[in-house]
């Protein structure tokens, strides 16, 4: 095994998890972890910490908001409040109303499941980023985290590595290629690969401790 492969699996070893695993989505394609994908990918992509965007998404769940007919019928106030004790303050009253229009959007056009999104983007990755960035709140980085996210049950965005994963890689003296990275990682799911990537992009002691024990 060369040295790159050991840095690989030394990084999934230790940090392999999604961010989707962790705030408590069991991702499928189904509608309701589908949708709180979405919401998680839009509170990650603000400038906030991830802890903190991760504590969010699961109050909003606890709240009841967990799909998109009971989030857009909740009140603002509901939202804000919710928002509140996940920690999400700075951003807490804009972030509420774009939940709730992006909610409406989920219903009115999918019929409250992304799924016939990714049928209207009959398989082309740009396509599907393109429709994400309809909602509000999901700019480029939110498309980019749900479909690095995504990617393990909407095969045809894999590998999804975006710059953000990328930036990981270079931390990590790997290639930044995102064939040769999966080929370095073996039948490891390319979401977990990426979910891993970013975490050595955004906290260097992450990439410093991977390279230590990789040798």
């Amino acid at each position: 095994m060369g040295r790159r492969e050991r840095v690989v699996r030394e990084l999934v070893g230790a940090h392999g998890r999604t961010y989707a695993e962790e705030a408590g989505i069991a991702l499928k394609d189904t509608p309701q972890p589908l949708y709180r994908l979405l919401v998680l990918s839009h509170l990650l992509s603000a400038r906030i910490r991830g802890s903190i965007a991760l504590a969010t998404a699961r109050a909003l769940h606890e709240a009841g908001l967990r799909d998109p007919r009971r989030m857009a019928q909740a009140t603002w106030q509901q939202r804000v409040d919710a928002l509140g004790r996940g920690g999400y303050r700075r951003y807490d009253e804009r972030t509420a109303t774009q939940l709730g229009d992006a909610a409406g959007l989920v219903s009115e056009r999918w019929g409250g499941d992304l799924r016939r999104l990714r049928r209207e983007a009959d398989g082309e990755v740009s396509a599907l980023r393109r429709l994400l960035r309809e909602f509000p709140g999901i700019g480029p980085a939110g498309a980019d985290i749900f479909l690095r996210e995504a990617q393990g049950v909407w095969p045809e965005a894999a590998p999804y590595l975006d710059a953000k994963a990328l930036q990981g890689a270079e931390r990590l003296d790997l290639p930044k290629d995102p064939e040769r990275l999966t080929g370095l990682a073996g039948d490891t799911d390319p979401a977990v690969l990426a979910a891993a990537l970013v975490r050595a992009a955004v906290d260097k002691g992450v990439a410093e401790d991977t390279l230590r024990r990789a040798g």
